[in-house]
């Protein structure tokens, strides 16, 4: 029988939050982490797949263990980027709606530093930060985190990995009598060696939902296509998507730019972010994203990091990952919180056998994806090209006599007749070119 979070001691004015936000069940990280968080003294490595609730898991103990009388800083929590510690902050506040007196702060990079130096002179007990900012702030004397009691770590394998060495003068700054609770959903020997470092002796190892990524819902796909059929196969497969929403990972700010202004090109519903960006802009796509009000983010691994959107239907590979974290990292974007989820990798012949190594590393299977036949990416392609003249603005600089002359020539033609002539016209060019390019590609051959 599955338990409530009343059975794991979680106050009132907490479950009443969980009401709230409709949450009734305690995922199988939260049954095993709250209590030791509340019962316990020891430092906790957690060890969880991505979208299995790790905020909850570590905040509803914290925001439960705040001591409001006090005034200093009581825990700080670290995630690398920007995005995902507005993300924990907002879920926290969610969770202590019905605790109005606990005050957290966050505290992030890629923003002006004055409003944050200003609003660390308020009562604070929780900041969430990024390394790098709370590292400049602590260097500036604006924030006082020697008195804190608990440390946590969110992310951590991006963590250690990306942003080290404001970490590492964080660390040097806390009191060595608190609590660490690090949460990570993979276990490289950079986290091994931080648990060792700066963690006691008695730490308690906790694993939840571990058994394999492939159990948590996502079906994981791939597809082999030549390189000059790359684009074309993805596009296909986003049209056969449409309504749906996902993430476009590719390995470079460069390729996110490149496949990014191709899908603007082709009309689709689509925003990209990547490290280069400046933080407002990525503030903006991320919160189109969210909002429902574009389908598609084309994005970088550490851009991407802690993104959690509900209802992703899929996640795509156009490059496949280096390593194999990150496409736990990736894959774990969709099929959040129970639902089922794609995640499709797109390869070209040479890369099959990476497919073979990323199965026996991670214990997960991948099935072959069928790759549409030349008629139906034609067909695709007509059906992108139909959207782009639908999404097309007028052209108010056209003379109105021009108009009239082009309206004379189609006035006779009812709007099936007209849009035959089109679409004839379009499967004409559409073969015209691609007979072009077929000598062309002979010419160089030779």
């Amino acid at each position: 029988m599955s338990k409530k979070f009343s059975d794991l001691r979680i106050n009132k004015e907490l479950q009443q939050s969980l009401v709230d936000l409709k949450i009734t069940i305690p995922t199988e990280i939260q049954e095993k982490v709250i209590p030791i968080i509340l019962n316990q003294k020891e430092d906790v490595v957690a060890l969880a797949k991505t979208g299995t609730g790790k905020t909850a898991a570590f905040g509803l103990p914290l925001l439960q263990l705040i001591d409001i009388e006090n005034e200093n800083i009581q825990a700080v929590i670290l995630a690398p980027t920007r995005e995902l510690g507005q993300q924990i902050a907002s879920n926290l506040e969610a969770l202590a709606k019905h605790s109005p007196t606990i005050s957290i702060a966050t505290i992030c990079g890629g923003i002006p530093i004055k409003p944050q130096i200003d609003r660390l002179k308020e009562t604070t007990h929780i900041v969430v930060a990024t390394p790098g900012r709370l590292a400049d702030l602590v260097k500036r004397e604006a924030v006082d985190i020697t008195k804190i009691a608990y440390f946590i770590l969110d992310e951590a394998d991006e963590m250690v990995t990306a942003l080290k060495e404001g970490l590492d003068s964080i660390i040097k700054e806390i009191p060595k009598a608190r609590r660490t609770l690090l949460f990570t959903a993979t276990m490289p020997g950079a986290i091994k060696q931080l648990v060792q470092n700066y963690m006691s002796k008695h730490v308690v190892h906790i694993e939840a939902n571990m058994s394999s990524v492939g159990h948590q819902g996502i079906d994981h796909q791939y597809v082999i296509v030549a390189p000059i059929e790359k684009l074309e196969v993805l596009l296909h497969f986003l049209n056969s998507k449409a309504g749906q929403r996902g993430i476009i990972f590719c390995k470079t700010k460069a390729a996110v730019n490149k496949l990014a202004k191709n899908l603007a090109i082709n009309k689709f519903s689509s925003g990209a972010i990547h490290g280069s960006l400046t933080q407002g802009i990525r503030d903006r796509i991320m919160g189109q994203f969210r909002d429902g009000h574009i389908d598609i983010l084309v994005a970088t691994d550490l851009a991407a990091r802690g993104i959690d959107v509900k209802d992703l239907s899929y996640v795509v590979n156009y490059h496949l990952p280096d390593t194999y974290d990150a496409y736990v990292h990736r894959s774990g974007r969709t099929a959040r919180a129970g639902a089922s989820g794609l995640s499709l990798t797109i390869i070209q012949k040479e890369e099959a056998q990476d497919i073979s190594d990323f199965e026996k590393a991670l214990d997960i299977r991948f099935n072959a994806f069928k790759k549409a036949d030349a008629k139906s990416i034609e067909e695709s392609n007509g059906l992108i090209w139909a959207n782009k003249i639908f999404k097309t603005k007028p052209n108010r600089t056209v003379s109105e006599d021009f108009k009239s002359q082009i309206k004379t020539i189609f006035h006779h033609l009812t709007k099936e007749e007209l849009v035959d002539k089109i679409l004839a016209n379009y499967i004409a060019t559409a073969k015209t070119a691609s007979i072009s390019s077929d000598i062309s590609k002979k010419k160089k051959k030779k």
